[in-house]
């Protein structure tokens, strides 16, 4: 039997791709390519497609044939860009997500884990976010993740699926050198693009409440995010299921500035950065309460953020786009 990954040619995905093969399990990949590589997912099969348009429903569902579960991973995921673009997020995102679950119907196929995100907060109380607080997303796509636990929970209750919301806080690091993050789209690529370019990373606001002014995030190593994505698919064989959707984080929180010093640190380069303005549905802290899914899964992030760092150095070195140090 399969177990379907939608993006599983992107970054995240291609590691719970490798995760999944390493453990002897057949992966079929769905992606339309616009950010993956099909050299990412080994010998997987892949079907290049995509999920928003509705004419494809019927090549999505001939592609679940022999599936028993699917991870959904594929989605539009820049805050900016859905800021600027916020009928496409949903078109992209919600829309997707509704075709897939058409297909996954109509081929019986019943179990699904859903990448969700924390930006479905949008800017929480102070402290570490636990995952019953009322939801109020401050962005078009923090908006089209909330809306995609709802369509899972509202399939759950229409036709018995059994699905698993994992909330990402921020992904970043390497599992293996050669499926890095191969997209400019979050801090830590950012910034060693600009070193590669010979320019100086940016911090975008400096005068928020935190206690360096700038954003604290809680980062999180992409290979733990593979894992829970095992444990997930585990924990969706149980007849006992209290919760339908789990942080995925450390608990422990790291400012915009700290993580680009510990770029400066871990590759020896001059990382001052400069100062930009804020962008627009930022929040300003964003940490998990990671309580949940320690108890019910036993699962727990393994990597720190020196890991993280030096992992996607590692990565990026061995890239086309080399540093000199």
């Amino acid at each position: 039997m399969t177990i379907c990954v939608t993006g599983g040619a992107g970054y995240i995905g291609a590691h719970i791709v490798r995760l999944l093969q390493q453990a002897g399990q057949a992966v079929t990949v769905i992606d339309d390519l616009s950010y993956g590589q099909a050299s990412r997912i080994g010998s997987a099969r892949l079907v290049q497609l995509d999920l928003a348009d509705t004419a494809e429903i019927p090549r999505l569902q001939a592609a679940l044939d022999g599936c028993v579960a699917v991870i959904h991973v594929a989605a539009r995921k820049q805050v900016g860009e859905s800021v600027e673009r916020p009928a496409w997020y949903y078109q992209q995102n919600i829309g997707g997500m509704a075709n897939l679950l058409l297909a996954m119907r109509a081929q019986s196929v019943e179990r699904l884990v859903f990448s969700s995100s924390a930006a479905t907060y949008g800017v929480p109380p102070a402290g570490r976010v636990a995952e019953d607080i009322t939801m109020r997303p401050i962005n078009p796509y923090g908006e089209s993740k909330l809306a995609g636990e709802w369509l899972a929970r509202d399939a759950a209750r229409a036709w018995g699926l059994r699905a698993v919301n994992l909330r990402y806080f921020n992904v970043a690091g390497a599992g293996w050198e050669d499926i890095g993050d191969p997209a400019v789209l979050n801090l830590i690529p950012m910034v060693l693009e600009k070193l590669y370019e010979n320019r100086r990373p940016a911090i975008f606001g400096d005068d928020y409440p935190t206690e360096d002014g700038t954003c604290v995030r809680d980062y999180i190593h992409v290979l733990d995010i593979a894992t829970a994505h095992m444990a997930a698919l585990d924990y969706l064989n149980r007849a006992d299921r209290p919760f339908d959707v789990f942080n995925i984080g450390t608990g422990s929180g790291h400012s915009v500035r700290r993580v680009i010093e510990m770029i400066g640190q871990v590759s020896g380069l001059d990382v001052t950065p400069d100062i930009e303005p804020r962008r627009p549905g930022d929040p300003p802290l964003l940490v998990s309460d990671v309580s949940r899914i320690e108890r019910v899964f036993g699962w727990k992030a393994g990597h720190d953020l020196e890991s993280i760092v030096e992992s996607s150095w590692r990565a990026w070195q061995a890239g086309p786009k080399r540093i000199s140090v």
